[in-house]
């Protein structure tokens, strides 16, 4: 008698379409924090210093930074990436186009 090959809790979970699109959007929201993290520990900028090089509160860099925050304008992030030394791109297909702040 063959075995059946066993499935992970993870592929199992998310099979489901709306699970699936949750855990995504979570993921997302943690991705941006870590690369944010990275950069700032790369550039050694402290929360202080890029809000006030980005013009925003830092509450607001504290909150994007733990994830707090599900609302990010383009403007903000643009603004965090350009001093952070990082730039902004959108792909489709083999086009790439960088964005600007």
């Amino acid at each position: 008698m063959p075995r059946s090959k066993s499935v992970s809790t993870y592929d199992r979970e998310m099979k489901d379409p709306e699970r699936r699109r949750r855990f995504e959007k979570k993921y997302a929201r943690f991705l941006l924090s870590e690369i944010i993290l990275a950069l700032m520990e790369q550039e050694k900028m402290s929360v202080r210093e890029l809000a006030r090089s980005v013009g925003i509160s830092p509450a607001v860099i504290q909150d994007i930074r733990s994830g707090k925050r599900k609302n990010i304008t383009v403007r903000n992030l643009l603004g965090i990436a350009a001093a952070l030394g990082a730039k902004v791109k959108i792909e489709k297909g083999k086009a790439t186009y960088s964005l600007l702040e």
